[in-house]
């Protein structure tokens, strides 16, 4: 995965209310980060794979800082 995946996905993450995060389950919540990030650029097969899987393997994350971000708020 390059640098510029990377970006898109965490801005996808931050574009993304903190309840939307925390309600979906963690199928869900990949499912919708990957849509926002094909809706901007198409993505091939393969980024879609290996998009999937570390959106996947940061759900612990994403939740832990959308939980921050409605503290914060």
């Amino acid at each position: 995965m390059d640098a510029s995946m990377l970006r898109q996905i965490w801005s996808a993450i931050e574009r993304t209310q903190a309840g939307v995060l925390l309600r979906l389950n963690d199928t869900e919540l990949a499912c919708e980060l990957l849509g926002q990030i094909e809706n901007r650029r198409p993505l091939s097969d393969e980024e879609s794979k290996v998009a999937s899987a570390y959106l996947r393997s940061k759900v612990l994350l994403i939740r832990d800082l959308a939980e921050a971000r409605l503290v914060q708020a």
